[in-house]
């Protein structure tokens, strides 16, 4: 057994050491894999769980190949793992899903960025500064969004889309209506459908959960005729 934690705790890459550190990068890997499918997110428990013990077998591989071949002091520990921060950022990329005046996603990717670090950090050793890490994170997805949300802070993208009955020119009235307190105004693109007489405007804007916008849309009802007035996650005509 003391043999057993020997190989553990050792700097060099043994057996039951890195059998130990794999299942470590799971467990906290899993860990925040698990926030992030509570949140709905694709990216979930095996995701998360399978890019830390990858970060850390890239670890252990970059510390085995110099010790076993090179000799410790000849070789180069960081050059394999340091492709890992690097790589995982495509990883990173397909968990960011991007939509026309919407993108969603930058935590998850973030998170995976950090998950690979954890199992770089795992892989060298690092037990307590990985694990400290991971509540780190974990404290930051969980308590810093619920600070966020009693602050009412939190601000999404959307776009609001307006067909409106007959070409018109004039929307003033229209924007005056969306610039409230918990709506901000970014572009909006027009298009004047002139087979069909309508006019198409898609507003960019932010807002909160606190936004009511059932209202917003009934006031703007009564200034056009409207065809349809939808909030939406991306633009459409």
């Amino acid at each position: 057994m003391q043999h057993i934690i020997d190989d553990i705790v050792s700097t060099e890459v043994t057996l039951w050491g890195s059998i130990a550190k794999l299942v470590l990068s799971l467990l906290l890997g899993s860990l925040i894999g698990f926030e992030r499918r509570l949140k709905g997110q694709i990216a979930g428990l095996r995701t998360f769980a399978l890019i830390a013990m990858g970060a850390t077998l890239a670890m252990l591989i970059s510390i085995y190949i110099p010790q076993v071949y090179l000799g410790l002091k000849n070789g180069d520990p960081g050059r394999i793992a340091a492709q890992v921060v690097s790589g995982v950022g495509f990883l990173g990329a397909g968990a960011i899903i991007q939509m026309k005046g919407s993108v969603r996603g930058l935590t998850t990717a973030a998170g995976i960025w950090m998950t690979a670090c954890i199992g770089l950090a795992v892989g060298a050793g690092m037990y307590t500064i990985a694990i400290a890490t991971t509540l780190l994170i974990l404290f930051i997805l969980v308590n810093i969004e619920r600070f966020e949300q009693r602050r009412n802070l939190l601000w999404e993208s959307r776009i609001v889309r307006v067909k409106v009955h007959g070409i018109v020119r004039e929307l003033d009235p229209m924007r005056t209506e969306l610039a409230g307190n918990d709506i901000r105004l970014g572009k909006e693109l027009i298009e004047f459908d002139y087979a069909h007489q309508l006019t198409i405007v898609n507003f960019m804007v932010r807002i909160k959960e606190t936004a009511s916008i059932p209202d917003v849309f009934e006031r703007i009802h009564q200034h056009y005729d409207l065809a349809s007035i939808v909030l939406s996650n991306e633009v459409s005509s």
